[in-house]
């Protein structure tokens, strides 16, 4: 039986473990992917410390993925061995409760996640069903590509339905690995793009992505600013700190949307009256499923977004982790499989 490398987690609040695994085989539906990269995601900790109820232990992290389809099951025809794909956080959907006889899969009640509910890319090779799977476009590079598939997604899916129009003002809080990816997708979508940061340090690259407006919210608060260009039709929160998110509402246009994709648990506190008078709201987005996922990887090539990632092979996936979860990673750690 042919082995493979694979990073695991043992148990809920164990360490990273890199083990010899026999390469799992292309059953059913299941594609089986050669793994050239994955994304280290700060949802990886749901992994890591048991955050989400009925995980199966040992399990393999990692849901952002891009390899080349290696085989195919006998009921997976519609990808074939040798093309490029990609698996992101949505690792698959049930096609029969209310939500997938909508087509709304990303809020499929019983919905897979890659890395979570069955085992994810911090390894050489991985099977994943065909409905989980993105092809990706041949100018965009696998390493740029891996955080595309979560990251990527939810800023693009965000943005797209945001109902902002080309020409009007859109906010993008937080200058990270989501937000650095936000300002550039903003502006190719025809935004008038205002980054905002509690500091001056990150102007400059801000304006190099594409910001037309750079807001310091330690000098000026955003609501002055984005008020005098008319308020924003929306505001993507990409931080996750709730009493940011909140001084935000009132930056926003009539009909404004802030958007929240910065995961935290903290309340966001804010009023009826904060919404009502000028019909605002407060809306979150949750990633995509895999042809969101394609069609964002196609924008992201189309568009020569810049994707800024620190590479880590696959056996400092601990060092990455770390790394990440201590902020030292300025935008996104991504293992490069050898």
């Amino acid at each position: 039986m042919q082995k493979m490398l694979a990073m695991q987690v043992g148990k809920a609040r164990g360490n990273f473990e890199l083990v010899e695994k026999p390469i799992p085989e292309a059953v059913g539906n299941l594609v089986r992917v050669k793994v050239e990269a994955c994304g280290v995601c700060h949802s990886d900790v749901i992994v890591k410390d048991g955050l989400f109820p009925g995980i199966k232990y040992p399990r393999v992290p990692g849901h952002e993925v891009i390899g080349v389809v290696d085989a195919v099951g006998p009921e997976a025809k519609n990808f074939s061995p040798g093309q490029r794909v990609g698996i992101g956080w949505h690792g698959g959907q049930c096609f029969t409760c209310d939500s997938c006889r909508r087509g709304d899969f990303i809020t499929c009640d019983k919905a897979k996640i890659c890395g979570i509910s069955y085992d994810g890319g911090y390894a050489q090779y991985m099977v994943a069903p065909q409905d989980a799977l993105a092809r990706v476009p041949d100018a965009l590079g696998s390493v740029a590509g891996a955080p595309l598939m979560c990251a990527g997604v939810t800023t693009f899916n965000a943005l797209r339905h945001s109902g902002a129009r080309p020409g009007d003002v859109v906010g993008v809080q937080g200058l990270g690995g989501l937000g650095h990816l936000g300002i550039q997708f903003a502006k190719a979508m025809g935004f008038h793009v205002a980054a905002i940061s509690t500091s001056d340090g990150k102007r400059e690259l801000a304006m190099k992505l594409g910001a037309h407006e750079y807001i310091n919210t330690s000098v000026e608060p955003a609501a002055r600013t984005l008020r005098k260009l008319g308020g924003a039709a929306a505001i993507l929160a990409t931080a996750p700190d709730s009493k940011t998110m909140h001084a935000l509402i009132e930056a926003l246009g009539a009909g404004g949307r802030l958007l929240v994709i910065g995961a935290g648990t903290d309340p966001i506190p804010v009023t009826p009256i904060d919404l009502i008078m000028k019909r605002k709201s407060i809306m979150g987005w949750p990633s995509g499923h895999a042809m969101d996922s394609q069609e964002c990887l196609e924008f992201a090539a189309l568009t020569k977004t810049h994707v800024m990632v620190e590479e880590f092979p696959l056996e400092k996936a601990a060092d990455a982790f770390e790394h990440m979860m201590s902020g030292k990673v300025r935008f996104r750690a991504v293992l490069k499989m050898t």
